[in-house]
């Protein structure tokens, strides 16, 4: 019977690959999870993720996109820790322009990084868990998976496409022991926006004041709900997408 008091350490000796850990939301899971007693390998393609390195926590710069870089990465946390018991698929970008606007390169750019690399990292982690008969992967969704907005059709269809990559997965891998779900996140304060703006963290912090709760969230409240995803207490929970926006996806008008 799985023993479901909370605990701090409760992915304690697990081995964990972020992938977006350079900063935001996936450098939150980073730390949070390290913290916990959890052995992290941190992948971005922001060079500024070798920062993060400290006994424990290896760095890896990449592209999640480029053929290699998953299989290199999978065999990092082998190399370094002797398995991989958790994959969160966090990295991600957006571009805001209507469709119309678009060019085949930029949808591509926005496909690329957000499912992808996704994929890819998730086919090699999996044949991993494989082996252990036991694992858990984690998708940094949307709640732009389910509702639209404006200027952001190739966001809302690459989220789309994650939330049903996790389903999908989800009951392909169950019989090996391996949960895959997702969180669809609303605003949360980070650098996501600033390739285009001067200052997108409080862009999206203004943004979150539209949420019933009234704020946005800090990338930490998102690793908390990674944590509770990774462990033994979601031990039920296959292919959810589990909303945390702040309300946003409730509300009606």
């Amino acid at each position: 019977m799985t023993d479901f008091t909370p605990t701090p350490n409760e992915v304690a000796g697990k081995v964990v690959l972020v992938t977006g850990a350079a900063s935001g939301i996936g450098k939150a899971i980073a730390e949070v999870l390290h913290t916990r007693g959890a052995k992290i390998i941190a992948e971005d393609i922001d060079p500024c993720v070798v920062s993060l390195a400290r006994p424990g926590l290896v760095p890896f710069v990449a592209d999640i996109t480029k053929d290699g870089s998953a299989e290199q990465a999978v065999a990092l946390a082998v190399k370094e820790f002797g398995r991989l018991d958790i994959l969160v698929n966090n990295a991600g970008r957006i571009i805001y322009k209507p469709v119309v606007e678009l060019t085949r390169e930029e949808w591509n750019w926005q496909m690329e990084t957000n499912v992808t690399g996704a994929f890819l990292h998730s086919r090699e982690a999996v044949k991993e868990m494989i082996k252990q008969k036991s694992g858990a992967i984690v998708n940094i969704a949307s709640y732009a998976s389910y509702f639209a907005f404006p200027d952001i059709a190739a966001y809302t269809a690459s989220k789309g496409a994650l939330a049903q990559l996790t389903r999908t997965l989800a009951l392909e891998v169950i019989e090996h022991g391996i949960r895959v779900n997702a969180i669809g996140v609303g605003n949360v304060v980070t650098n996501l926006l600033n390739h285009f703006m001067e200052d997108g963290s409080s862009f999206l912090a203004e943004h979150g004041k539209s949420a019933p709760i009234g704020r946005a969230a800090s990338p930490e409240e998102i690793a908390e709900i990674v944590a509770f995803l990774a462990s033994d207490r979601a031990s039920f929970m296959v292919g959810s997408v589990v909303m945390a926006d702040g309300g946003m996806s409730v509300r009606v008008g």
